[in-house]
């Protein structure tokens, strides 16, 4: 099959959510067919990946991407019913790039909503939407999360991603959710649109147990940093669920992994027991260090592959309903879960007073993430999704 792949960014390298899925798509479906990604190039670095893509034989075609000026520019969609996401990750020039592009393919495979906009017009081509989350649900979070104004833009959003994503789902041949728990909203949402669950992995050679590294009293967290859930869960965790911590166990620290902070994430690298590391060259010897991963999410869909890369380190995990509902493993056995900040400093807390428990806990959390987790199990279901659409293209 000749494949259109498209992206918000460049699918390499695996080193944030988005690209760690991106890239073992394109990259299991070069081993038996022909791909081709059009993409948004944020920065150099995403230019110098699509030359290391090309490099390795898969044609990468990029369109420079202005954040900044693309949300500025989407405002007046304020006055219309077209979702502020469609003019933020709108182009002229990509969307030129994909008619000539759909002239070549058998198939196209969006990832994310906002990317199947480009292929609305070719109905002639057997077509995937993959969500690695619903975005309408997600800017439905946010408006409950947030204060007017705000509030009010983000449940517009919601509300025009939802009559979006409907028109879009019902005209592609697939579309694919991470979870089942993913699938059951949009299952609600667009009754009678086909839809099938293809779950993240992990990479478990990469990311495997080191107890050697691990350090005492460190509680880590990885992630985009400037990206709202994980600045929030960060941010609610340094405040309300730290302090009462470091109460009990006063080596207690908590290191915060990721590219982009914001600035209120720097501000809390002037707190005592807190560190913000910025972008690492090894996000998982960084992880291996901790003694205790934790995931604090007030705001989450899909699966957390922060999550599933802590178990798969072998440490032991305490993070929020939604921050492990998409990993579906068994809280208690696989995973703590805790939701308020008492619960989640007392989760923690335990794990710290019995190290035999925490390396129990860990142990287990590797074992189910090797069972469950491991991609080449995980893709197989995604060979399917190509043969449905070569079916269709006959």
């Amino acid at each position: 099959m000749k494949i259109l792949f498209l992206s918000q960014r460049v699918p390499y390298p695996p080193n944030r959510g988005d690209k760690i899925t991106t890239w073992r798509l394109v990259d299991r479906m070069r081993r038996e067919h022909e791909v081709r990604c059009v993409c948004f190039a944020h920065d150099e670095a995403d230019r110098k990946a699509a030359a290391d893509l090309v490099a390795m034989g898969i044609s990468t075609t990029t369109v420079a991407y202005h954040d900044t000026y693309k949300k500025i520019s989407s405002l007046p969609l304020l006055l219309t019913r077209t979702p502020l996401t469609l003019g933020v990750y709108g182009s002229a020039e990509l969307q030129r790039l994909v008619d000539e592009h759909c002239q070549w393919a058998d198939m196209a495979y969006a990832y994310s909503s906002s990317m199947g906009a480009f292929l609305e017009p070719h109905d002639e081509l057997p077509r995937v939407m993959h969500l690695g989350e619903l975005d309408s649900d997600k800017w439905r979070q946010y408006s409950e999360r947030s204060k007017f104004p705000m509030s009010w833009i983000y449940a517009r959003e919601w509300s025009t991603m939802l009559e979006f994503e409907r028109r879009m789902a019902y005209s592609f041949t697939e579309n694919v959710l991470c979870t089942p728990l993913e699938q059951r909203v949009f299952d609600e949402q667009i009754p009678g649109a086909t839809s099938t669950v293809l779950r993240n992995g992990v990479d478990l050679e990469a990311f495997h147990p080191a107890p050697e590294k691990r350090e005492e009293g460190q509680l880590v967290f990885t992630g985009v940093m400037n990206y709202y859930p994980n600045v929030d869960g960060c941010v609610w965790f340094a405040k309300e669920i730290l302090p009462a911590v470091r109460e009990r166990f006063p080596e207690a620290r908590f290191t915060i992994i990721g590219s982009h902070p914001s600035p209120s994430i720097l501000a809390l690298s002037r707190v005592k027991g807190i560190e913000v590391t910025g972008f690492v060259d090894s996000v998982t010897d960084r992880v291996q260090r901790g003694a205790v991963a934790v995931a604090p999410l007030r705001v989450a869909r899909g699966i957390q592959n922060k999550v599933l890369e802590a178990m798969a380190c072998g440490l032991p995990v305490v993070g929020s309903t939604l921050a492990t509902q998409g990993v579906e493993g068994q809280a208690g056995r696989d995973f703590l879960v805790a939701d308020d900040a008492t619960a989640f400093a007392d989760a923690v807390c335990s794990l710290l007073q019995q190290p035999e428990r925490a390396q129990s806990l860990g142990a287990q959390a590797r074992a189910f993430v090797e069972e469950h987790y491991n991609w080449n199990l995980v893709f197989k279901h995604l060979d399917t999704i190509i043969a449905k659409c070569a079916a269709a293209q006959r």
